[in-house]
């Protein structure tokens, strides 16, 4: 409700206003009277006035000075001048100081009533659009949550950004975090009593669990939101004040700080905490996803133990916990690989729909596996890189993936089990991988979704030949412009950065998995100028082909 304070050194004036006037009927609850500025100036000290009326002459401070500095204190409140006949200059100077309006004395009560109505009404429009405002920001930040996880998301499983479209991204959304810069990934892990809970609790122990981390890693630009596979995800970058533990020391388990976090979980949460510690990388193009493989495969393989792993060999010399979830796996698993990540991509193939391919694809990891006598941990990166393409498919094409009948690959308990028998894991993943086929078939009525499927497949199999929106219109019989218009409907990007974006993703592999000149690739993919397609490469991971390669 609506406070008035009446301000007259003549207390005959307050009096009769208070007691003449139908405040309840204008929506007014409170009535308060003073008899000078000063008195004036305490009440509003004490309670929340919304509008004043004043008149010009009293002793001391006058009314002119008094709606100065009330303008200046409280600039929200509403004032109404009470002025003779012989004071309409100093009612124009009041006009200047943003008075809402002047009642002439002595006071008539209609048109009182009509002044103080219409500054009500002013006040309650005000108030009106300082909530509307404050919807929208509130449904903006809503809105942000869910654009961050799935910015994040993406990320994680695998999508490739260039600094600059990452840098958009992530100013676009009020991220701390820049694009190009050393970063490292924290997965968390709530265990003990967190088993038990729903996933709306789980979803606000996580919110808990990233607030207790932005107190105890103050000072360092952090992002944090729930990961796909279940985990509390903490992207950390250096700070600028130059106290903290640098990004390599918390790498090495030399941060006492991981500690606190656990103890303040442990204090303020009830319950048990398991972290696990990456390397540090570079926030942009393929960094984020192979960071999260690695570091994942590690708190996988760690179990329920409540403690700290870390994914750099050099943490040992700390005495800290390094787990040895990758590192049998690197051994003997070159054609292992070679093979899961050769393009066309996994997730370039559900993108487009192959299922068979899909299927080989997969069948060929898993014999190239048991050729190189691959088990338990090492397992571990295969089964990361099968659920990072079916997670990031299912989350693009809302398919939900947990009704396809796999959900022990993605409950972290069951998840180990299936990973120390390959047989077992292969199963798996071959029968999620018909069930995402069978869904997304019986959801493929729509002809828009058909022709991107086709063009994808297109796309995928025509890289290294004469390959253009015009070319692919063709082929699917469509035109150009319209067919662009389709692709960018149904899937939020452009089908000529599609192209290039596949393009760039073979060349990337090229250059670190064979010996090819430079020429060579830029020829293979159907480039005539060596010197376009290295500004075009550099645009796609922010370096040189011979950077890249020596990277």
């Amino acid at each position: 409700m609506i406070e008035v304070l009446l301000v007259d050194d003549e207390t005959y004036v307050t009096e009769s206003l208070e007691l003449t006037i139908p405040w309840e009927e204008i929506g007014v609850s409170t009535v308060r009277r003073a008899a000078s500025g000063a008195e004036a100036l305490a009440i509003m000290e004490e309670e929340a006035i919304d509008l004043v009326v004043t008149d010009i002459r009293m002793p001391g401070m006058d009314g002119l000075q008094l709606i100065e500095e009330i303008g200046r204190r409280w600039p929200g409140v509403r004032c109404i001048l009470l002025t003779g006949h012989s004071d309409f200059t100093y009612a124009k100077k009041a006009l200047q100081l943003r008075a809402s309006d002047y009642v002439l004395k002595p006071v008539d009560d209609d048109e009182f009533v009509a002044a103080v109505s219409e500054a009500l009404d002013s006040l309650r429009e005000e108030w009106d659009e300082f909530d509307k405002v404050h919807r929208l920001l509130y449904s903006r930040k809503s809105d942000y949550k869910v654009l961050r996880e799935n910015l994040l998301h993406e990320l994680l499983l695998g999508r490739e950004m260039n600094p600059q479209a990452l840098s958009e991204q992530l100013r676009a959304y009020e991220l701390p975090l820049q694009a190009g810069r050393p970063t490292l990934m924290l997965l968390a892990r709530l265990e003990g009593r967190f088993a038990t809970m729903d996933e709306s609790s789980l979803e606000l122990m996580d919110f808990a669990a990233g607030n207790i981390a932005e107190e105890v890693l103050r000072g360092q630009p952090l992002w944090y939101g729930s990961g796909p596979h279940g985990c509390l995800v903490l992207l950390l970058q250096p700070g600028d004040s130059g106290g903290e533990p640098t990004l390599e020391q918390t790498a090495r388990g030399l941060d006492l700080r991981l500690e606190k976090l656990q103890e303040h979980v442990r204090l303020y949460l009830k319950g048990e905490i398991s972290l696990s510690v990456s390397t540090v990388f570079e926030l942009g193009g393929s960094h984020p996803g192979a960071a999260y493989r690695r570091t994942l495969g590690s708190l996988y393989a760690a179990g329920n133990s409540g403690r700290t792993v870390y994914v750099d060999p050099q943490a040992a010399a700390s005495g800290a916990s390094v787990s040895d979830a990758l590192s049998p796996a690197t051994e003997g698993r070159g054609s292992v690989t070679e093979l899961m990540y050769a393009p066309p991509t996994l997730l370039h193939l559900l993108e487009s729909h192959q299922w068979d391919e899909v299927r080989t694809k997969i069948s060929g990891v898993f014999d190239a596996a048991e050729r190189a006598g691959l088990a338990g941990p090492p397992m571990y990166e295969i089964y990361l890189w099968m659920t990072n393409a079916f997670l990031f498919i299912s989350h693009r094409e809302g398919q939900p993936v947990g009704e396809l009948g796999g959900e022990e690959g993605f409950d972290p308990v069951l998840a180990r089990g299936l990973v120390q028998q390959p047989q077992r894991l292969r199963t798996w993943g071959l029968r999620l991988l018909d069930g995402l086929a069978e869904q997304t078939s019986a959801g493929a009525g729509d002809g828009r979704s058909k022709v991107v499927s086709r063009v994808r497949q297109l796309v995928g199999t025509g890289l290294d030949g004469d390959l253009s929106v015009k070319t692919l219109a063709d082929q699917v019989y469509l035109h150009p412009v319209y067919l662009s218009k389709i692709y960018k409907a149904e899937t939020g990007e452009a089908l000529g950065d599609y192209i290039i974006r596949m393009r760039m993703e073979r060349a990337a592999h090229l250059l670190k998995n064979s010996g090819k000149k430079i020429y060579e690739i830029t020829s293979e993919l159907g480039y005539q100028n060596p010197q376009y397609f290295s500004k075009m490469f550099k645009k796609q991971y922010g370096m040189t082909p011979n950077e890249f390669r020596d990277s």
